[in-house]
């Protein structure tokens, strides 16, 4: 939550002054960002990708660097990383045509088939997946705006049209509101995590002598349970479950 209210107020600093983050340090960000896009169209995606990271490590988080990344590395053949980018860029690009095709297309080559459980939410409220949080949070705060404008105004001047649009209002009001607890609470609880090696044994216990229960590949995206002395516990959408090494797997959610 505190992450969220941090990004609401470099949003509203961004807003109100836009010509504040015009610095030497933008430009070094350019430079990078130019980089990397030139390695990436003369085909070297390790140095492309190298880039891009860079710019991700020191803090400059959006969309497009998250998919270029993904594109990188998927020239390289790493699916995992791939698609934990990918999925990542999607948090911040929902709706970006080329990013959703190339996940698709990347969850095609996975050697794993496990189909992720629909809940209620994705089928009924289907348009969460598309949306961003900071967009349904704006969402509401301006439908609240204009619910009691309409509720105040009702106090002076009662009227049938007003009294309809308050009606109105209140069902949006509403569904905008459910919508945006809805979204929080999936991305403050994603526990999703992706396989990042070819291939990965999983077990019954934290130790490599425990009993082989079944194997992973990469990209194949599971849930993160718990962490313990250098394995993590994960779970499948089939009840599935086993432990991990650490360094296999990544959790989507930064």
């Amino acid at each position: 939550m505190r992450r969220f209210v941090w990004l609401i107020i470099i949003n509203l600093w961004v807003l109100f002054h836009p010509t504040g983050g015009m610095t030497a340090e933008n430009q070094q960000w350019k430079v990078i960002f130019s980089r990397a896009n030139q390695a990436y169209k003369e085909a070297h995606f390790q140095q492309a990708a190298e880039g891009y990271r860079q710019l991700i490590r020191a803090g400059y988080e959006n969309g497009v660097l998250f998919y270029n990344l993904g594109n990188a590395f998927f020239r390289l053949n790493q699916i995992g990383q791939a698609i934990l980018n990918y999925e990542r860029a999607r948090f911040l690009i929902p709706r970006d045509g080329d990013l959703n095709f190339n996940l698709r297309h990347a969850h095609l080559l996975i050697e794993d088939i496990i189909p992720e459980s629909q809940g209620f939410e994705s089928v009924k409220l289907f348009w969460l997946d598309s949306m961003k949080l900071e967009e349904l949070f704006w969402g509401f705060a301006v439908l609240n705006v204009f619910f009691w404008t309409i509720l105040l105004l009702r106090l002076y001047l009662r009227a049938d049209w007003n009294f309809y649009l308050l009606l109105v209002l209140l069902v949006f009001w509403f569904i905008a509101g459910l919508s945006f607890g809805i979204k929080w609470y999936q991305v403050e609880t994603d526990d999703r995590a992706v396989i990042l090696e070819q291939e990965v044994n999983v077990l019954a216990g934290p130790d490599t002598k425990d009993t082989l229960l079944f194997k992973l590949h990469a990209g194949t995206i599971v849930n993160h349970k718990r962490t313990e002395e250098g394995w993590h516990l994960v779970s499948l959408p089939d009840e599935k479950r086993g432990w991990v090494k650490a360094e296999a797997i990544e959790r989507i959610r930064r």
